[in-house]
């Protein structure tokens, strides 16, 4: 046998659509080149080598198949140096390391790891650093991926003003905002030791750690600045500095924004923005003083779940005005989403759910959910639940706050409407029950990944927004023909039963609302297609490839 042989493995198919892994080439020099051979096949392609060598040996992925074919190639000297070379060439795109650090609040963790998830299903390595209750409340990583994703978890310094165990936004009333972002800024240590040592090609950064950028810019790495929010939010909350004025009213912040070079009817109300900067004030007058601009302006990349298809214009506006690139990364909707399948469908709750889902008629039930840290008033859930049950429909409601016991339903409520509707007053498996037929629309605040998931699924939408982001994505969606939004008063907010009921009617059984069912279907193709949502994590990967820090790549 000739003596210049070298092995070929080729992983041509790895069936499991969820890691959307693609082709997989090794060469190993397995003759007298075997040493230098291995070097450069570790440095360069590690992650391709380790991911093999985890699915052969591990074997901890019995539920999925694959195919592998095994070349023996005999070739000669000259041709073995010229395939060295081309591998030596690939160090530029050896696999990348990130390090992510999502503010203190489960709706901006679960889209960094989802981000995070996608990048290691590539093959990229993941640090995700956050506090140790919220790296233990996120879902736990797939096996097949463990070995891709780090999770470190950083105590939080002591903050006096902080309830004990205080790791989180929900932990915490709104107006103790400032002491939480006090305790997030007291990681800045910790996180510069973890950069020094691991020396990633990237950070990836909130709105809440403007703090980071030059951090990471000091140790020759780049930052990305990883928005959970759509470009439109940019566009409200950052104006060009031209455009800011020294007498400015607060008509003006309401917009829509006149600097923008399209028409648009996404607006904010007096009340909304009012009531926003009450509820963040604190005892001492102060409010918690998020930096946006720095943390817009001081990144190398600027990421935003979102996409074309949802926000085009905005998109392109904001890209005139940054100097650095901005990238969508997708919607992150469900379909791209790495899960546990088998334990969620296997999970007790959900088949006590199904089975109530399976005795109701195809589109009849409104689900109604207002997410983890949506703290309804007393007159607000009076109100909602009144209305829900003038509504006549059938009814899925997702009310875990219930438990705390500082808010109660109105008397007789679940037992009038108990034929109809079920109040879940636990953890509800959302995504399971949004896939299900029975369910016709839904009822929600509009938080971002609320809404994609819904949406995801075809559902039209009754919105009842609280925050300034959840109005501005609740216009969006109006705008679109995609949801009616319950009428509020402009003096207070305030919103009635009868206004209840007669939105939630409109959207999902009402003749008159077809069209807003029939554009939900239409907007549903295409937030939940792969194929437009993996070109997006393609151009991410592309991008942090090209943007990176050239003398960081040969780390």
């Amino acid at each position: 046998m000739n003596s210049q042989c070298i092995w070929s493995i080729n992983m041509i198919r790895y069936i499991n659509y969820s890691m959307n892994l693609k082709y997989y080439f090794l060469v190993i020099n397995v003759t007298e080149g075997v040493i230098s051979s291995y070097n450069i096949l570790v440095e360069c392609e590690t992650y391709r080598l380790r991911l093999l060598l985890y699915l052969q040996l591990l074997h901890t992925l019995p539920n999925h198949i694959f195919n592998f074919y095994i070349f023996f190639l005999l070739i000669h000297t000259k041709q073995i140096q010229v395939s060295m070379g081309s591998i030596a060439n690939e160090d530029s795109n050896k696999p990348l390391h990130i390090v992510m650090l999502p503010w203190l609040a489960m709706g901006h963790i679960y889209p960094y790891f989802e981000v995070a998830k996608i990048l290691a299903s590539k093959g990229h390595t993941v640090t995700f650093i956050n506090s140790p209750k919220n790296i233990d409340q996120m879902p736990k990583t797939p096996k097949t991926i463990e070995p891709f994703i780090k999770l470190v978890r950083l105590p939080l310094p002591h903050i006096e003003q902080l309830p004990p165990g205080a790791e989180n936004t929900m932990d915490i009333q709104p107006n103790m905002n400032r002491f939480l972002k006090q305790a997030y800024e007291g990681l800045q240590d910790d996180v510069t030791e973890i950069l020094k040592t691991s020396k990633p090609d990237w950070v990836f950064y909130d709105f809440a750690s403007g703090w980071l950028a030059p951090i990471a810019k000091s140790l020759n790495i780049a930052a990305a600045h990883y928005n959970i929010t759509p470009a439109w939010n940019k566009c409200f909350f950052d104006p060009p500095k031209d455009q800011v004025k020294t007498n400015f009213k607060l008509e003006d912040m309401c917009g829509p924004p006149k600097w923008v070079p399209f028409q648009t009817t996404i607006h904010l109300k007096p009340y909304e923005i009012i009531r926003a900067f009450t509820a963040l004030r604190n005892e001492s007058g102060g409010i918690a003083g998020f930096d946006l601009n720095k943390a817009y302006s001081s990144c190398d990349l600027f990421l935003l779940r979102t996409s074309r298809e949802l926000e085009g214009e905005w998109l392109d506006y904001i890209s005139e005005q940054y100097k650095v690139p901005v990238v969508p990364v997708g919607l992150l909707p469900p379909s791209m989403q790495i899960r546990d399948d088998e334990e969620e469908e296997n999970n007790p709750d959900w088949v006590k759910i199904k089975g109530w889902l399976d005795s109701r008629e195809s589109s009849s039930v409104v689900y109604i959910g207002f997410g983890s840290e949506l703290k309804l008033s007393q007159n607000d859930l009076t109100e909602l639940a009144h209305g829900i049950e003038l509504s006549g429909l059938s009814f899925f409601w997702a009310l875990k706050n219930l438990k705390e016991g500082t808010l109660e339903l109105p008397e007789g409520f679940e037992e009038r409407t108990k034929e109809r509707g079920i109040v879940w007053k636990t953890w509800a498996p959302q995504l399971k029950i949004l896939a299900h037929g029975a369910i016709g629309g839904c009822m929600s605040h509009c938080g971002s990944g609320s809404v994609i998931e819904k949406v995801h699924f075809g559902h039209v939408l009754v919105t009842l927004p609280y925050l300034l982001d959840q109005c501005l994505f609740s216009r969006a969606l109006v705008e679109k023909g995609v949801a009616v939004e319950v009428p509020r008063s402009e003096e207070d907010g305030s919103f009635t039963r009868d206004s209840v009921a007669h939105s939630l009617r409109l959207a999902i059984v009402d003749e008159e609302g077809s069209s807003f069912r029939n554009n939900a279907k239409e907007l549903g193709k295409v937030f939940s297609s792969k194929d437009i949502h993996n070109q997006y994590i393609d151009d991410l990967i592309a991008a942090l490839y090209k943007y990176r820090n050239p003398s960081n790549s040969n780390n």
